[in-house]
């Protein structure tokens, strides 16, 4: 399905341990018990679905493969709504507390009660695209006022999906790493909160915020799966929030099953590969740029890094033409699947499922064969229409209606 000469790196993990996630680390149970509970009270929460791609399992050589598909998620297109409107929503919640002196629930953040207190807050950060919709949708919903960083090579549509939540976009010179940098210098300078979904010295508890609500998506594809336990799980990289709170997720609830987690990456911003391999964080240089725009990090969140070390088995890349083929084959239904619009960064797991299958020296690596049964999570779905319209060469408009006559036909012969 893929062209198997393609390049990629791989490493295991000598860090790993067999020890659980502990009970005071940030996404210990009770924690991500508690985001649950707020996050699935929102208005227009819902569980978002997991597709079972039998073809494509087929055709793959594997047992099962399913897909969390997260392009619903809140209509913002992305399984980032859950962190950064979640740690908004934390972080005034704190703010207002210790002003006013009593208690507040998120609910009276959501309802306007406290607009006048909040509306004198900012919040910001850098973003890729998803991130900061995700803080500027949250800003709106709570009543806070927010100012979003991109970089030079964030697209104008993506810019534009941040806007419409209300948030003022400023694009700098430089890619995310620098886009960060400049986020909480001026940060620091003029008084605003960064919402951030990476870590470094210092800071530390929003980004715990934010990947305790990433954990809501792990919970409910873990739920769904019901009695079916994945032997693989197949996890995006980026700066490591995500696939640290899956992998946390992973780890507490099926402790007792021989899960094995990868993380994947672009090939030429692989941070998390690096930084496994050399035992601590090491930040990848030059030019960072890759379809999977999401994924486009060159340092690894520390807090992310720390939780991911002893948890994870292994750590691979996979170049963009793999990625943009994924795309396609999600978008034509492999083997009478449902078709499933995903983006360019949702894709990242299922190029190193289908390469590593491919590729005898990597699939051994990996343990992969035809008894595996692989869980992957779509991050995204066409956050960018005309971006995902040039690589798949269909509209995400005209797939979603496949999807559709898909499933009424499946319902009918049922």
């Amino acid at each position: 399905m893929l062209n198997t000469d393609v390049p990629c790196r791989h490493t295991g993990n000598a860090y790993r341990s067999p020890q659980p996630v502990p009970a005071d680390s940030p996404l210990a149970a009770d924690a991500c018990a508690v985001a649950r509970a707020h996050i699935t009270a929102w208005p227009g929460y819902a569980e978002t679905p997991l597709h079972s791609l039998s073809g494509l399992a087929r055709r793959a050589g594997l047992a099962a493969l399913w897909y969390k598909d997260e392009a619903d998620r809140f209509g913002l297109g992305s399984f980032k709504s859950l962190g950064g409107a979640y740690a908004v929503a934390v972080n005034l919640r704190q703010q207002l507390e210790h002003t006013l002196g009593h208690e507040i629930g998120i609910d009276e953040l959501a309802n306007g009660r406290y607009r006048e207190h909040t509306g004198k807050i900012t919040v910001t950060c850098a973003t890729d695209g998803n991130h900061g919709r995700s803080v500027a949708w949250g800003a709106q919903r709570f009543g806070c006022a927010c100012i979003i960083y991109i970089h030079g090579e964030v697209s104008e549509g993506r810019a534009a999906a941040i806007r419409q939540y209300g948030a003022k976009v400023l694009r700098v010179d430089g890619n995310y790493d620098e886009s960060v940098r400049q986020a909480a210098q001026d940060a620091k300078e003029f008084n605003r909160v960064v919402v951030s979904d990476t870590s470094y010295p210092g800071y530390l508890d929003i980004p715990a915020d934010v990947m305790r609500g990433y954990t809501v998506l792990a919970d409910e594809a873990l739920d769904q799966l019901g009695t079916d336990v994945p032997t693989h799980v197949f996890l995006q990289g980026g700066v490591g929030g995500f696939a640290a709170a899956v992998t946390a997720r992973v780890r507490d609830r099926l402790a007792d099953h021989a899960v094995r987690i990868v993380i994947v990456e672009p090939e030429n911003a692989a941070c998390i590969l690096d930084s496994i391999a050399a035992g601590r964080p090491i930040a990848v240089t030059g030019d960072l740029e890759t379809v999977m725009a999401g994924l486009s990090c060159g340092e690894v969140s520390l807090l992310a890094f720390d939780l991911l070390k002893p948890l994870i088995d292994d750590v691979m890349t996979v170049p963009d033409s793999a990625a943009i083929a994924c795309m396609g084959l999600l978008a034509g239904g492999v083997g009478g699947d449902t078709p499933v619009v995903a983006g360019e960064s949702a894709v990242g797991g299922l190029a190193g499922v289908l390469i590593g299958r491919e590729q005898p020296a990597l699939a051994a690596a990996l343990a992969l064969d035809d008894a595996s049964r692989v869980l992957l999570i779509g991050t995204e779905g066409a956050t960018d229409p005309q971006i995902y319209r040039h690589l798949v060469g269909q509209s995400p408009e005209a797939i979603n209606q496949r999807a559709r006559e898909s499933v009424r036909q499946a319902s009918s012969v049922s």
